[in-house]
């Protein structure tokens, strides 16, 4: 349940969708002049150091403002984002992209993959059902101011080619939401802080397997989520 009065949640949401168009910590005067609250800088302000101390923001090391933590993230997530309906065009694409391949479990995946890191812009993950992780869109990363940070960047690699790692982080939703969210927060390594991965469980008849998407933790979730819906519906209806 949100812990939260409905101007700290409007204040909340407005440096969590900042932050995410941006990439910046947030200062209160971001807030005040770009999104209509209705109450005084001194009033943002304040909310913001409640909001810090309640553990959804912390202060940047490199200016004044704040950026959303991990919980936060997930309050936005599960309450607070508004998913966007997808296109008619964008349901047909996907469609065609994969349907040619509903016969062929090993295929499918793979340009499930494929497919998912062309509308997540990011990188684009399914899991086999003998175990073996798949992956496509590397280049997607390197658009992410994130993962200029080599060290970033080579941390992801090594965890993508370990595949108990891999099994042990889609272990750690216990969201019964559809979508599952893993942010790097908290996965007890300060280098991935700034990831988050999607993903889906399918269920699918002797054939358990998972698609997933990793990227910057600034996805556009009101677009990304329904996608990923889309996909787990789909294939779920081609292999019944």
């Amino acid at each position: 349940m949100i812990d939260l009065v409905a101007r700290q949640i409007q204040i909340l949401r407005a440096i969590i969708e900042e932050f995410i168009e941006t990439g910046e910590p947030v200062g209160s005067e971001t807030v005040d002049k770009k999104y209509n609250i209705g109450v005084s800088p001194a009033t943002i302000r304040n909310e913001m150091a409640y909001l810090t101390k309640q553990g959804y923001l912390i202060k940047s090391h490199i200016s004044a403002g704040r950026v959303p933590t991990a919980l936060a993230m997930k309050l936005y997530i599960n309450e607070l984002v508004k998913e966007k309906e997808l296109s008619v065009a964008d349901e047909v694409g996907v469609k065609e992209k994969i349907w040619r391949y509903r016969n062929q479990m090993e295929d499918l995946l793979h340009e499930t993959a494929r497919v998912l890191a062309d509308k997540s812009r990011a990188l684009g993950l399914a899991v086999t059902p003998e175990g073996n992780l798949v992956h496509s869109g590397y280049a997607n990363l390197l658009e992410m101011p994130e993962f200029y940070d080599i060290n970033l960047t080579r941390r992801v690699l090594q965890m993508i080619e370990e595949r108990q790692v891999m099994a042990e982080i889609f272990d750690k939703s216990q969201s019964e939401n559809a979508v599952k969210v893993v942010f790097g927060q908290d996965l007890g390594n300060k280098d991935l802080d700034p990831i988050s991965i999607m993903y889906v469980n399918l269920d699918l008849p002797d054939q358990p397997c998972r698609v997933a998407v990793l990227g910057s933790k600034r996805f556009d979730y009101s677009y990304v989520l329904p996608v990923m819906k889309y996909f787990k519906g789909l294939i779920e209806s081609m292999i019944d």
